[in-house]
């Protein structure tokens, strides 16, 4: 099957076209919050690179967050449109879980019980975050949570835990436990969804386009502005 993977969920907007399970086409733009304005180009050499070897989309796939609240939204809704437009099934991917399927192939034979804590930044000392195995497996459900000198010390005391994510960073001074690693340049992007979009469209694991919302996990807070004299 064919696939157009879309990954907007912080400051890297990402697009990619996919067959079996291979990747055909990619583009990506680390250069901050530009997605409004770069992901609809993506999109469009995406379906010329479709239509230029005659396929036909089977399914749109997106990273439905935590993240980004504008990232998420901009995102979910061009996959939505694209999946009404075009009559196809639309697949919703953890945020966390597209970058722990990164991070699990920069380590070189990793310990069988080695977990993985993908971690997306929010405000101040605080991240979004989730715990998963070396098969990819969810074993502490995602959170926001906020880091301090004993965060995570009951999993560290058992297992060798590897950090990253665009969160992780942040953390590395204060979580301090021996059996914590941390990965550099981990981010999500639409190469690392291929692989869970395929096993999601074998499962038949799609989501309601019309009523699908992102997983903002948080509430989105605007201040409102001092009046002025």
């Amino acid at each position: 099957m064919t696939i157009l993977n879309i990954e907007t969920s912080t400051n890297i907007c990402s697009v990619a076209l996919s067959r079996d399970g291979k990747c055909l086409f990619s583009k990506i733009n680390a250069e901050g919050m530009n997605h409004a304005t770069m992901l609809s180009p993506f999109i469009a050499e995406a379906l010329q690179a479709a239509e230029s070897l005659q396929l036909k989309l089977d399914a749109v796939a997106v990273s439905g967050g935590p993240g980004s609240y504008t990232g998420l939204r901009i995102g979910v809704s061009t996959a939505k449109g694209l999946a009404y437009g075009f009559n196809i099934p639309l697949i919703a991917l953890s945020t966390l879980q597209i970058i722990t399927q990164m991070a699990v192939k920069t380590i070189d034979s990793p310990d069988k019980q080695s977990l993985f804590c993908a971690m997306i930044d929010a405000r101040r000392m605080e991240v979004y975050a989730a715990f998963y195995n070396l098969e990819g497996i969810l074993v502490r459900a995602i959170a926001a949570d906020i880091i301090d000198e004993q965060s995570y010390f009951e999993l560290l005391d058992n297992h060798t835990v590897y950090f990253f994510g665009n969160g992780a960073a942040k953390c590395s001074d204060t979580i301090q436990h021996p059996n914590a690693h941390f990965i550099a340049d981990c981010i999500p992007t639409a190469e690392n969804m291929i692989q869970l979009a395929e096993a999601a469209f074998h499962e038949s694991n799609f989501v309601d386009t019309a009523y699908y919302e992102p997983f903002y996990l948080k509430e989105f807070y605007t201040t409102t502005p001092k009046a002025t004299i």
